[in-house]
């Protein structure tokens, strides 16, 4: 490990991008302090797919995550592909890949994933919460950052992982306007059994221009999420609580059905189905961004929390491998764009298609998954789910 003066950094946000980039920065010998604007960690009431690819580019840095996701999570080794009324399209062998790589996915409560980055960083006394960040000012010698309040602090780079309405973002890049993906999305945790729910059941259920997910999270939790389009632009508007979901979803599979039965209306939480437009320059001087602030994403791959995991494990080895701070943000940088373009683009193009809404268009997708070669759907994840990444 090459040896440099003591650093600091300062993060933005203790998501899971800000709390993956504290730890592994810390073992790459960099002091850190992570301000959160909220009064204390939230980890809200969804859950995750944490994919392999996260658990092995942690483990580059001497860091195993999957101790404690054995014990909070769920590992998935097949995800099932089902019509609306729960009759078997496809089944991917997510379990075989993951062997092969040497790791496991998983489905994840938010706050189990939480926890898990939080024992990886090991001193909690480094997040700050309350502060909000307004603006900074990156110099020749450090960076220093102003909050709402108006505390400031210093350091010697800043670390922009405030999601993806990310106040560092509009700084080092200007305004820009969301991109919708034209579907309303509704996701909820719940206590959960069903006869054809077993241990690691992880679902997808396609109708048309509508979705169905289900999951087990582990320690007899479910995780559903439900997708329904609307007109361009008007996912942030649709407006539809519990009884209504469960009218757009009568007549699907009953364990779909009962899912949303047994939710209580206050634990649906509604999202808006949106990304950016990929932004080419991530920072300026001694500031970058990493994770959603960085690479919003939609959510069809599943990527999204893995790929904020693979940004703080790559910015750490650039800081531990270079004495230049602006050199080592520019080479994480540079080394990210590529592999992260990509998948936002994947991601918008699957979300597209899994969305499809026309009777012709809907079955000509569906029987495109039944009968495309296994071999070639099987190479697909694997190319997303190596790490280091292929090529």
């Amino acid at each position: 490990m090459t040896q440099h003066p003591p650093r600091k950094a300062l993060v933005i946000g203790a998501g899971i991008g800000g709390l993956a980039a504290a730890a592994t920065l810390r073992r790459a010998g960099v002091e850190v302090r992570v301000f959160e604007r909220a009064p204390e960690l939230r980890p809200g009431t969804t859950a995750v797919s944490l994919m392999c690819n996260a658990v092995l580019a942690l483990r580059t840095l001497d860091i195993d995550i999957a101790p404690g996701l054995d014990k909070r999570g769920a590992v998935f080794d097949e995800l099932k592909f089902l019509t609306r009324r729960g009759r078997p399209i496809r089944a991917l062998p997510f379990g075989e890949v993951s062997d092969r790589l040497g790791a496991s996915n998983y489905a994840v409560h938010r706050a189990d994933l939480q926890q898990t980055l939080l024992d990886a960083l090991g001193d909690q006394s480094v997040i700050e919460f309350g502060a909000t960040a307004a603006e900074f000012v990156s110099g020749e010698d450090g960076v220093e950052v102003t909050f709402e309040d108006g505390r400031t602090a210093s350091g010697d780079f800043l670390i922009g992982a405030d999601g993806f309405n990310s106040a560092i973002r509009r700084q080092v890049a200007g305004a820009d306007e969301p991109r919708p993906g034209n579907y309303a999305c509704w996701l909820a945790t719940v206590p959960f059994t069903h006869p054809r729910m077993s241990k690691g059941y992880a679902a997808h259920y396609w109708g048309r221009g509508q979705r169905f997910g289900l999951a087990d999270i582990g320690r007899g939790r479910a995780y559903w999420w439900a997708t329904k389009n609307v007109p361009p632009g008007a996912s942030g508007h649709l407006r539809r609580g519990k009884e209504g979901l469960a009218g757009l979803f009568a007549g699907w599979a009953d364990e779909v059905r009962e899912a949303i039965r047994t939710t209580p209306e206050e634990s649906i939480v509604r999202i808006t189905a949106q990304d950016r437009p990929f932004l080419q320059r991530w920072g300026t001087g001694r500031t970058t961004l990493l994770g959603d602030a960085a690479h919003p994403m939609l959510v069809s791959l599943g990527q999204g929390a893995a790929l904020a995991i693979e940004d703080a494990v790559v910015l750490a080895q650039h800081l531990r491998a270079t004495a230049d701070p602006v050199a080592a943000l520019r080479g994480y940088e540079d080394e990210r764009r590529p592999r992260t373009e990509g998948l936002v683009a994947a991601a918008r193009a699957l979300s597209e298609t899994e969305q499809l809404e026309g009777l012709f268009p809907a079955l000509a997708r569906d029987l495109y998954l039944r009968f495309a070669p296994l071999s070639k759907l099987t190479s697909q994840n694997e190319a997303v789910l190596t790490w280091p990444p292929l090529g």
